[in-house]
């Protein structure tokens, strides 16, 4: 399909230009709004076209650099070449890109790392600065000048509504018979104006398949003929596959209980390994009718849709492997009936994850004996990747998993460890923590009890004696809610940057 019938809407043939042209509209400084979550629906053209200006000044010897606000993580040609190029002088909320990790971690870009949820409404409340130029990839224009989303929504419901400024990237190769699948709701408002979302059901429609845009913003439109990063998901190894078993036997165990319903909670799982194992374990599960409620649409969900186990998933992006995004589009009659795409603020909306009950599965890098929680700093310092949505339904989910393998970089570091260099979530969010050696449920537990359910069921067996003689000896001294050895809680981290590892000299 070509780019005249992608953009129906006559006004905006005008505005039609190459990427460099709508890169030279880019002011240095400016705040740019992209589209972009999780590796779908990012600009491919215009994020080239900046680096290749940034450089161009630079070699001039004039300052160039943008602050660059996204739904989440984007790909190595956008986020990755701007860094590159040293066009990046902030960026927010979320980063899985290497290149921008290096500058982030050696202080070259001012990285805010943000809940996912508050990304939107902060924007909204001015709190972050004004945006004077949005960037934003559709599948296309409608007649009426209406915005078919692309394979993410993320916050580009909010960037077309603040920016100054928009230039649309039409993307050409993506499926436009996605047209449909989208749910972007426009009900939300700044306090005290707010009103209850209309939602009692993972799978309610409440807003409408298109974006709107100011047509009097539009300034360039732009075409980038690309498909998504491929998204290359590893099969589980067999620490995933220990970390899913014990979930899917405690949800059943839950089930069996009646604490959870029949066809159980809608399911929020986040990336990698282990998610991908526990939906498969889903799949076998005495589990039916299943509901995602989620960020990402990974392979796992598609598997769970065409089984008929899942009857509808919802998740503000569809981020697939190459063979499952060729499934989705040969079968994407089949998922537009089952696959709601919607903005990141409803997706990750703490009201709506409260009321749906979800059941939230989310990674960690490290968590101690009493239940704190490390998503995002490696040794206290170092950001990974950042906290993403992890936080709005730890807090807020009727259940909350948070996973990890007991050890890593082959034992010389312990996940588990006295207290966590860097705490994203703490004990009073933290319900269940799985490892490869078991599950600790810490709900209604006292912070010693959680210490030693931690220590026992999820601490490798080579750490396990040296915490539980950390924990006994700082219970023989100083205060016995949560006992601590201050001059030794950090000890471990330091003693890994010194030598390598965490386990003690022999």
């Amino acid at each position: 399909m070509t780019l005249a019938e992608r953009v129906r809407y006559a006004d905006f043939h005008p505005r039609i230009m190459s990427a460099d042209a709508a890169a030279a509209l880019i002011p240095h400084g400016t705040n740019v709004g992209m589209s972009g979550f999780t590796g779908a629906g990012y600009p491919k053209a215009l994020p080239q076209a900046i680096a290749a200006r940034a450089r161009a000044e630079h070699a001039a010897g004039k300052p160039y650099k943008i602050n660059v606000w996204t739904g989440a993580s984007t790909a190595p040609e956008a986020d990755g070449v701007m860094a590159e190029a040293d066009a990046l002088g902030q960026r927010l909320p979320f980063n899985t890109d290497p290149i921008a990790r290096r500058k982030i971690n050696e202080g070259q870009i001012d990285f805010i790392d943000m809940h996912l949820s508050h990304v939107a409404q902060h924007a909204w409340f001015g709190f972050l600065g004004p945006m004077q130029v949005a960037v934003v990839e559709v599948l296309g224009v409608t007649a009426d000048g209406l915005l078919i989303p692309s394979t993410s929504v993320g916050n580009n419901k909010t960037w077309l509504e603040i920016a100054d400024h928009v230039i649309l990237e039409v993307n050409t190769q993506l499926p436009a018979r996605m047209e449909g699948m989208h749910d972007i709701y426009y009900g939300t408002a700044i306090p005290p104006r707010r009103v209850p979302i209309a939602m009692t059901h993972a799978d309610d429609r409440i807003g409408e398949p298109y974006l709107r845009v100011d047509p009097s913003k539009v300034v360039a439109v732009v075409e980038t003929h690309r498909g998504d990063r491929d998204n290359v998901f590893a099969a589980p190894d067999a620490n995933s596959h220990l970390i899913a078993a014990s979930i899917i036997d405690f949800l059943a165990h839950e089930m069996k209980m009646g604490r959870l319903p029949k066809e159980m909670l809608p399911v929020q799982s986040g990336v990698g390994n282990v998610a991908n194992a526990v939906l498969a374990g889903l799949m076998t599960g005495p589990f039916e009718n299943l509901l995602g409620f989620t960020e990402v649409l990974q392979d796992g969900m598609l598997d769970l849709l065409r089984a008929g186990k899942m009857s509808k998933a919802s998740a503000t992006a569809i981020s697939l492997s190459r063979a499952a995004f060729e499934d989705f589009e040969k079968n994407i009659d089949f998922y537009r009936e089952r696959i709601l795409l919607r903005p990141q603020e409803i997706s990750n909306h703490p009201e709506l994850v409260r009321r749906l009950g979800i059941i939230a599965m989310n990674s960690m890098i490290e968590a101690d004996i009493y239940g704190n929680i490390n998503s995002t700093h490696i040794m206290g310092s170092a950001m990974m990747n950042g906290i993403g949505g992890s936080g709005d339904f730890a807090r807020n989910g009727y259940l909350s998993f948070f996973v990890t393998p007991s050890v890593a970089k082959n034992g010389a570091i312990s996940c588990i460890v006295p207290m966590v260099s860097h705490v994203d979530h703490t004990e009073h969010d933290t319900q269940i923590i799985v490892t490869e050696q078991g599950l600790a449920d810490l709900r209604g537990l006292s912070p010693r009890q959680r210490a030693q359910v931690i220590i026992d069921r999820c601490a490798h067996p080579d750490y396990r004696p040296l915490l539980q003689d950390y924990f006994d000896r700082a219970r023989a001294q100083g205060a016995q809610h949560t006992p601590h050895l201050l001059g030794e809680a950090l000890g471990w981290h330091q003693r890994c940057l010194a030598t390598g590892t965490m386990r003690p000299a022999a």
